[in-house]
């Protein structure tokens, strides 16, 4: 549902995604993982038409980012790292609004919205303004909106960040539920959660792939955690630079 084909991206002298390729079927939960600046969240916004790539390219249920974003977009729930939203909105009032831009209408948004509200656990908010909500609710509305279309692919960037440990324990499980239906990616720092939730991991650092396997067999493999795997690779690969080619 998911194919990536030697996408890269600059930003000017510094090259963000250098050549990566990989696919995602349906049924499965990737981790991509990498240090900060590794290109993670690069990739992810490229895969959500949110920037385009410099070559190479990548395709959602059959669909290229670049001839068709808007059926992309259709066919993808994406969080961004830092949930944005419009602050004097309330909860309610956002959520219509994405229904609104993704065209759910009438007895549809009715049942979207009764599907998504107690989903994600923000009944209690929901007439609230998005600029008085916790770093956690705000996580969870970001999350909701992703959701609320019901799409085949998910993008999740940071999906736990700023939440409670009961309330990660709820969107972990929740991803979990979902996996089987549809196509998910995560980013995260959170190793744990990728052992919790993701049937297979990348490691990528300066753009590049490093490690294409699953939590267990990188365990097994290395003989340690997946804590103590992540830094081995990553610090093997540190010094080599990035730079723009030619």
């Amino acid at each position: 549902m998911i194919e990536v084909k030697e996408l890269r991206r600059s930003f000017g002298p510094v090259v963000a995604v250098d050549g990566i390729s990989f696919e995602v079927e349906k049924g499965q939960v990737l981790g991509l993982l990498g240090p900060n600046g590794a290109g993670k969240t690069t990739a992810m916004r490229m895969l959500a038409c949110f920037i385009k790539p410099d070559s190479g390219t990548a395709s959602v249920c059959g669909y290229d980012v670049l001839r068709n974003p808007i059926e992309v977009r259709r066919s993808l729930g994406y969080l961004a790292e830092n949930s944005p939203a419009y602050n004097e909105m309330t909860v309610g009032g956002f959520l219509n609004f994405v229904c609104d831009v993704r065209e759910i209408k009438g007895a549809d948004r009715k049942r979207a919205l009764d599907r998504i509200v107690p989903m994600c656990s923000i009944e209690s908010v929901y007439h609230q303004t998005i600029e008085t909500l916790s770093k956690g609710y705000k996580r969870r509305v970001g999350l909701a909106q992703a959701l609320i279309h019901d799409p085949e692919v998910l993008v999740l960037d940071e999906p736990t960040d700023g939440l409670d440990p009961n309330q990660k324990f709820d969107v972990r499980k929740l991803i979990a539920k979902m996996a089987k239906d549809k196509c998910i990616i995560i980013s995260t720092h959170i190793l744990e959660e990728v052992e919790a939730v993701c049937s297979r991991t990348i490691i990528i650092a300066k753009g590049r792939i490093l490690v294409d396997s699953t939590p267990g067999q990188l365990k097994a493999e290395h003989q340690c955690s997946l804590d103590a795997v992540f830094r081995r690779i990553t610090k093997a690969n540190g010094s080599r630079g990035r730079k723009k080619k030619a």
